[in-house]
């Protein structure tokens, strides 16, 4: 299923790479491809949306999830099988979906164009430009290289997915731009997001383009529930930024546990419409109450923290402190995941990374 087109430099550079690679840099790819997953993507925006910049956070999500959306339909249209699924001399070191079936299409999806790389492009990007920080906004695009070079050092893409990745995530942060920038009410520049969204499922059966239809709907239904309901503000306080960070965590990976209990695993893999609006469906009650019932349950937790201690209004606010634990908590996670463990402790670890 799919087809197979490709330059011929194309193969061989990654064969070369791969040669040259070594442990160490086989290390060091997988883990700047870990950076590029939705998942720690997701985070990342989440973090920047609850803990940071509240409006910057909005405009990256948004961003990226358009990103999201343009990738995966144009995967379905131009159905590119992966390098090391027509190559035996290119090594897949790292699936998209670590617990299916590396040649199964419908959950390492098409190659072309690269997801990780648009979606880094689109958010990553985003940040270093909505931070307003020269350092940050550098440090951010040579991330985003970074990812880009790692995943066809992996042998999931070819160079020319990366290519199309990138122009895809950041064609995205021009068109997030102008769209704001023209339409001046929040729930119509929604609308047209979900209707940019939506023709993707008359051909797309694949799960990275019904995690991003229901991420989208989610975040845009939080968004606005916050707009009329919460209006949560911007926090300095370096307790307050890791509660609402820790307490987003906490509410993904429970909801995305709880919510697949109903549905055996054959029918979530099956690959069906059906399973994919499931699949739509438990991402966007999750993006949901992380973007707009968590902010109301964090703001009144808040509110009594400050009643009952006064002293929480002047603690010292460092102002990465929110990134410095999530890091850390990011590389202890990755390191553990080649650990030598048992087979149960290495599948909780790799669904942790793959959102699944």
């Amino acid at each position: 299923m799919g087809n197979t087109f490709f330059f011929s430099w194309e193969v061989s550079l990654i064969e070369w790479l791969q040669a040259h690679l070594g442990e160490f840099g086989e290390l060091l790819a997988k883990g700047f491809s870990t950076l590029g997953g939705s998942t720690v993507i997701l985070a990342v925006v989440m973090i920047v949306y609850l803990a940071f910049r509240k409006e910057a956070g909005k405009r990256v999500g948004l961003a990226t999830l358009l990103s999201a959306m343009f990738f995966s339909q144009i995967k379905g249209i131009i159905c590119r099988r992966r390098p090391y699924m027509d190559h035996p001399s290119i090594r897949n070191l790292q699936s998209v979906d670590s617990s299916a079936d590396p040649m199964n299409i419908t959950a390492q999806g098409y190659s072309m164009p690269s997801g990780h790389c648009a979606m880094g492009a689109a958010s990553y990007g985003d940040i270093g430009l909505q931070m307003k920080k020269k350092w940050l906004n550098i440090l951010m695009w040579v991330l985003v290289l970074f990812i880009g070079i790692s995943r066809f050092c992996v042998g999931v893409h070819y160079p020319t997915d990366v290519l199309c990745g990138f122009a895809i995530g950041i064609l995205c942060i021009l068109f997030e731009g102008l769209i704001r920038r023209f339409v001046r009410k929040e729930w119509v520049r929604y609308l047209i997001y979900l209707l940019i969204s939506v023709p993707g499922l008359f051909w797309c059966r694949t799960n990275d383009y019904f995690t991003g239809l229901g991420a989208m709907i989610g975040m845009a239904a939080g968004f606005l529930f916050d707009s009329r309901y919460v209006r949560f503000e911007d926090t300095k306080n370096w307790l307050f930024r890791l509660i609402r960070a820790a307490g987003a965590g906490l509410i993904y990976f429970a909801l995305n546990t709880l919510l697949k209990l109903p549905f055996s695993s054959a029918f979530l893999n099956s690959g069906t419409l059906g399973a994919g609006l499931v699949r739509s469906a438990r991402y966007a009650v999750i993006l949901f109450i992380i973007c707009g019932i968590w902010p109301a349950i964090f703001t009144k937790i808040e509110k009594n923290l400050i009643k009952n201690n006064k002293l929480l209004k002047v603690l010292p606010a460092p102002e990465y402190a929110c990134i410095f634990v999530y890091l850390s908590s990011f590389f202890c996670t990755y390191a553990c995941r080649h650990r030598r463990a048992t087979d149960t402790g290495k599948t909780v670890t790799l669904l942790v990374f793959q959102g699944e």
